[in-house]
């Protein structure tokens, strides 16, 4: 049975202590927050609490030890399984390295497009500055009687 005054849950009464924390002392308002977050896995027992805590330590032990493990590069005695792990690394790096080049040809080409772009752009306004530049001095020749 949950007797706590303060419920881990979004109420206005807990979100308006969150406010008032973060604008008191920050680090209140953070406690509060992770209160309201987690606050249902400890249950309001300090027992409750540890074991929460012990189990995601344990489980955070666990969880890098697999890690670990799991991206050695070393041997595994099997020397066919190794040869074919280094056949298909080299394959891999190989494609990784196309693909990279690919990119690369690719930025370039776009690269191009965009420089043959802006100089149509750019074209295209000297064409119609000058166009009306030659509108204004035609404008100016015609004498006026």
């Amino acid at each position: 049975m949950n007797t706590a005054l303060i419920k881990p849950e979004w109420s206005p009464l807990t979100i308006a202590l969150m406010v008032l924390g973060f604008i008191i002392f920050w680090p209140l308002g953070l406690a509060v927050l992770a209160y309201i977050l987690w606050g249902e896995y400890f249950g309001g027992s300090k027992e409750r609490a540890e074991r929460w805590f012990s189990e995601q330590k344990h489980s955070f032990k666990t969880h890098k030890k697999g890690c670990g493990r799991r991206y050695r590069s070393g041997r595994t005695g099997n020397a066919a399984f190794d040869e074919y792990r280094d056949e298909q690394l080299k394959r891999l790096e190989e494609e990784r390295q196309r693909l990279e080049e690919e990119r690369e040809a690719f930025e370039e080409y776009l690269a191009n497009l965009h420089k043959a772009r802006d100089r149509d752009e750019f074209d295209r306004f000297m064409r119609e500055r000058g166009s009306r530049r030659d509108e204004h001095r035609n404008d100016g020749d015609h004498p006026q009687y």
